[in-house]
C-alpha cells in the first residue's frame, strides 16, 4: 500500500473522530452570553424550566431530598421527570434512561408504559394529545439521545411544547402541527414517537410533593 492511500485511509478513519471530539467539546460549553447555565428562563404551571447552555452541558445529579432521582440538571430529562414530582408527586419507577428511552416501540397504542408508570400512546393514535401530556423525540444526527417535552396547551391545528435544554439558542416554548386524519391525530414532526400521559388513578390518589421533599436551586 502506497503513502497515499496510507494517508487517505487515516484520514478517513482520524476526521471523523476529530469531528466527534470537536462536537463533544463545543456542545458543554455556553455559547450564549445573555444566559447563565441555571438560569430560570420559563416555568409551566409553577415548575421551573432553566437554562443548560451547551446541550451537552452536565451541572450534576439533581435528586429530591428522599433520595428520587430527578435526572441531570439542566437536561430535557430533568424538567419533565421534575414537572411530574413537583406538581403531581409522581415518581417513574425506572429512575434512569435517556430521552429515547421513554418511549417503549414494543408496547401496544394506549397501553402501560410500565417503566415510566404512565399509559403510552404512538404519534397516529386515535387518543388525541392532551396538556401535561409527556412527548418523546426520537435521536437525529446530532443528537443521539433523544429529546423529551411537556404539552403545554392544545389548540385545533398546532399544539405547544415546553422544553428544557433545547439548545444556547432554542426556546423554551415550541408551537407544532397537529392534524387529525381518519380518527387518527398526527404530529406533523418526524421525530415524535408519542406521548405519555398520567392514569387518572394517579391524578386522584397521589399528592403533589412537599415543600420538604423538594431540592432548591
Amino acid at each position: 500500500m502506497n503513502k497515499r492511500r496510507i494517508t487517505l485511509l487515516a484520514s478517513c478513519v482520524l476526521l471523523p473522530l476529530i469531528a466527534l471530539a470537536t462536537y463533544a467539546a463545543v456542545t458543554r460549553i455556553n455559547p450564549n452570553s445573555q444566559h447563565a447555565v441555571g438560569e430560570q428562563l420559563d416555568e409551566l404551571n409553577g415548575v421551573a424550566i432553566y437554562y443548560n447552555g451547551g446541550v451537552n452541558t452536565v451541572q450534576g445529579r439533581n435528586l429530591s431530598q428522599d433520595g428520587y432521582n430527578l435526572g441531570l440538571r439542566y437536561q430535557c430529562v430533568e424538567f419533565v421527570k421534575r414537572y411530574y414530582f413537583e406538581r403531581h408527586g409522581h415518581r417513574m419507577p425506572d429512575t434512569y434512561g435517556h430521552a429515547k428511552d421513554f418511549f417503549d416501540p414494543t408496547l401496544s397504542d394506549g397501553s402501560l408504559n410500565a417503566k415510566r408508570a404512565m399509559l403510552q400512546f404512538r404519534n397516529g393514535s386515535a387518543e388525541q394529545p392532551q396538556a401535561e401530556d409527556l412527548l418523546v423525540f426520537a435521536p437525529s444526527l446530532l443528537n443521539r439521545f433523544g429529546h423529551v417535552a411537556i404539552i403545554a396547551s392544545v389548540g385545533t391545528e398546532t399544539l405547544q411544547i415546553a422544553q428544557q435544554n433545547p439548545g444556547p439558542f432554542g426556546s423554551s416554548r415550541e408551537d407544532l402541527g397537529l392534524t387529525q386524519r381518519e380518527g387518527h391525530w398526527y404530529l406533523e414532526q418526524s421525530r415524535v414517537l408519542g406521548w405519555l400521559r398520567l392514569q387518572p388513578a394517579d391524578e386522584l390518589t397521589v399528592r403533589p410533593a412537599t415543600k420538604e421533599q423538594l431540592n432548591t436551586y
